[in-house]
């Protein structure tokens, strides 16, 4: 029972990916970027926890749906999952509007050139 929060982020996770690839919009689009953006948004938010853990404001909720793994105090492993896939979900739909944005312009210089 514990694994079930853990399963469904990780699902989710794979499910990104599978739209990344289809699709093109962050790591098969440029795999450097994609790669640094995703350490650098994971580990603000991490940093951003620890405040919140620190301050008294975050707090880990007790559920049989999680593993009870910890990385500090009040930080479950799961975080880290959630994290990427918050951080992933947003490349995927900021790529999503540069695809459709890319279209959409050259589909405007075909009909200014016609």
């Amino acid at each position: 029972m514990g694994l079930i929060y853990l399963g469904a982020l990780l699902f989710s996770l794979g499910g990104s990916m599978l739209l990344d690839w289809r699709f093109g919009l962050t790591f098969w689009r440029d795999a450097r970027k994609a790669t640094w953006t995703m350490i650098l948004g994971i580990s603000f938010f991490i940093v951003w926890d620890l405040f919140g853990i620190a301050l008294g404001i975050f707090f880990r909720g007790i559920t049989d749906l999680m593993t009870g793994i910890l990385l500090a105090p009040e930080l479950p492993l799961e975080e880290v999952f959630f994290l990427a896939l918050l951080c992933y979900t947003t490349l995927n739909v900021l790529g999503a509007v540069a695809v459709w944005d890319g279209k959409r312009d050259r589909k405007r210089e075909q009909e200014s050139a016609a």
